[in-house]
């Protein structure tokens, strides 16, 4: 008679369900037990369609019955391994050379979409495009006469509320918080993910309309506004433009001002916002940046969003 073997380590555990996905427009194949991980997948990505001709992503995504709902998980990398660990049922290794990416979750966290996608489903494939891919700029991106400005500041410095202010004032808006240089472009073009705005509750005092969108608690704790920017009235959006300029924001009391950077000032504030990937990856997102800073750079002083506008029309 046949003995089965126990399966402590989840080998057997088959993944019927697939599908592809498309994030930033790069193709991930997607295969889980889960029909959860497929709904959370479509509600992230469900408007991005293909952009780019490249080897697809891979992500293998297992839910077990048991075990608690994921927070905030600790990122470690080593080489090309990268780990995400939350706690002993909320997990992953991604294989950044290979582009494939094995996730361990629980069925708590798997009910709860958002935080599956925020700790797991959609950061893990961006890790893995911002290796090569993409480079990623904390930054917003608004474009106006096909000539897109970078919005680059702290967390304080109202990126968000100044790109939701342009985009309400003509102009066309691509990202709010994060930018991404497409690094072999000759245009030094950036793209983003342009359908959702993420913006602080304080963003109702400037444009009340935004009341109607419900604040909701993010994963992390924090508690924010997240606008589907194709159901603002008049705004326009585009997956991608050239960059023709880099604005950084300096927001505090006093009198409002713009002035020139130099391309080595522009380089260093750029360089102390990026994390490190490590020697194999790193100088391929110094190249980007090096070649973005051939564009003029400014720092605005501005305290009201007004005076922000008023500085950006100027650039």
């Amino acid at each position: 008679m046949a003995t089965h073997r126990p399966d402590h380590l989840n080998v057997n555990t088959e993944l019927p369900l697939t599908g592809r996905h498309y994030p930033l427009g790069f193709p991930l194949d997607l295969a889980t037990n889960s029909r959860d991980v497929l709904a959370a997948a479509e509600e992230a990505w469900h408007d991005s369609p293909p952009q780019h001709a490249a080897a697809p992503l891979v992500l293998h995504v297992f839910v077990s019955p048991d075990g608690p709902p994921a927070e905030c998980g600790r990122h470690r990398m080593h080489g090309h391994l990268y780990a995400v660990v939350s706690d002993r049922d909320n997990f992953a290794h991604i294989d950044l050379r290979a582009r494939f990416g094995v996730v361990h979750v629980s069925q708590a966290t798997a009910s709860d979409h958002s935080a599956l996608r925020w700790f797991y489903l959609e950061s893990l494939p961006y890790v893995i495009l911002a290796q090569r891919d993409v480079v990623m700029v904390h930054s917003g991106c608004v474009v106006r006469d096909g000539r897109g400005v970078l919005l680059c500041g702290s967390s304080t410095a109202g990126k968000s509320t100044l790109a939701y202010a342009c985009a309400k004032a003509g102009w066309t808006w691509l990202s709010d918080d994060c930018t991404c240089l497409l690094p072999n472009s000759d245009d030094r073009s950036a793209i983003g993910r342009t359908s959702i705005a993420r913006l602080r509750l304080d963003s109702t005092r400037f444009f009340p309309e935004l009341e109607e969108f419900a604040a909701r608690v993010r994963p992390t704790g924090t508690i924010g506004i997240e606008v589907p920017m194709n159901e603002v009235p008049g705004v326009t959006t585009t997956r991608r433009a050239p960059i023709g300029a880099i604005a950084f924001l300096d927001r505090g009391p006093g009198e409002p001002f713009v002035e020139p950077l130099s391309p080595a000032q522009a380089l260093d504030r750029l360089r102390s916002d990026m994390p490190s990937y490590g020697p194999e990856i790193d100088p391929i997102h110094e190249r980007a940046v090096r070649a973005l800073t051939d564009k003029p750079a400014f720092r605005l002083r501005y305290e009201t969003i007004q005076q922000g506008l008023d500085l950006l029309s100027q650039l």
